[in-house]
């Protein structure tokens, strides 16, 4: 790795983070694109270094929010429990039956698209409305919706934020609520992942290792970044959030129908 390719390593993730720890989603979603169209991270090798991104990464907003008491609370166990198991059956999938690209990027268009437009229209609608509608999801979907996603984080090495978090705040779970269960989420699983990953690639062949030195240099930038934006978090009003929320999850819907079409 280059010194010029670790510096926008290190850039990309920090920035990224810095925008998306304050909705709970650790930038992997953003990263991907970058990792496989400007640095050249080869397939499937992109898929744990995106969970080695997010390893290092997320520790940073998850010491700001366990100091505020962020990581309290169920939320955080069953999106854990549900998740961790998920991770390991996609990276079965993606090591032995991975579908091909275009799959996935439709995939995440479908579902992000219409997810994000939803969440912004209630978001926009009159606070009474939206209270009047907001009904959180049981403990039982929770879990199953973590187990979804933990899935689709094994395959593809995304984390899970970016899917499960506008799902969650779209049902009126609080983004404050939302932010650190998910972030931990996507630690757990990632940790998880990677672990998975390192023993498949005992017995399979192909460039299933990760890129350790771009993955680490991206995690550091998360680091910093995923802290500064935990910070901003709590002064950033409940309307913004969950504006930005689900104009992040419409754009990165958009990305990849752009991608999957081309």
């Amino acid at each position: 790795m280059s010194w010029s390719t670790g510096l926008l390593g290190f850039v990309a993730g920090l920035l990224i983070s810095v925008a998306t720890a304050p909705v709970g989603v650790s930038g992997a979603v953003f990263l991907l694109p970058v990792q496989v169209s400007v640095l050249g991270v080869p397939s499937p090798a992109v898929t744990p270094t995106n969970l080695l991104y997010n390893v290092v990464s997320c520790p940073g907003a998850l010491l700001r929010y366990r100091s505020s008491g962020g990581l309290r609370g169920p939320l955080t166990r069953l999106l854990v429990a549900g998740a961790v198991p998920g991770v390991v059956i996609g990276a079965v999938i993606r090591v032995f039956a991975v579908p091909g690209p275009t799959v996935f990027r439709a995939f995440i268009a479908v579902l992000l698209l219409p997810l994000g437009a939803w969440l912004c229209a209630r978001t926009l609608r009159p606070a009474r409305h939206v209270a009047a509608e907001a009904d959180p999801p049981s403990p039982r979907a929770t879990r199953g919706l973590a187990l979804a996603v933990g899935v689709a984080g094994g395959v593809y090495g995304i984390g899970g934020g970016s899917l499960i978090g506008p799902i969650l705040v779209g049902r009126g779970v609080p983004v404050a609520k939302v932010a650190p269960a998910a972030l931990a989420c996507t630690f757990v699983t990632s940790l998880a992942g990677a672990g998975a990953y390192a023993l498949l690639s005992l017995t399979a062949t192909g460039d299933i290792a990760p890129d350790w030195a771009l993955g680490l240099t991206c995690g550091l930038g998360g680091l910093c970044g995923g802290y500064l934006g935990a910070r901003l978090q709590p002064r950033l009003p409940e309307t913004a959030l969950r504006l930005l929320l689900g104009v992040m999850a419409l754009g990165i819907g958009l990305l990849y129908a752009v991608r999957a079409a081309s």
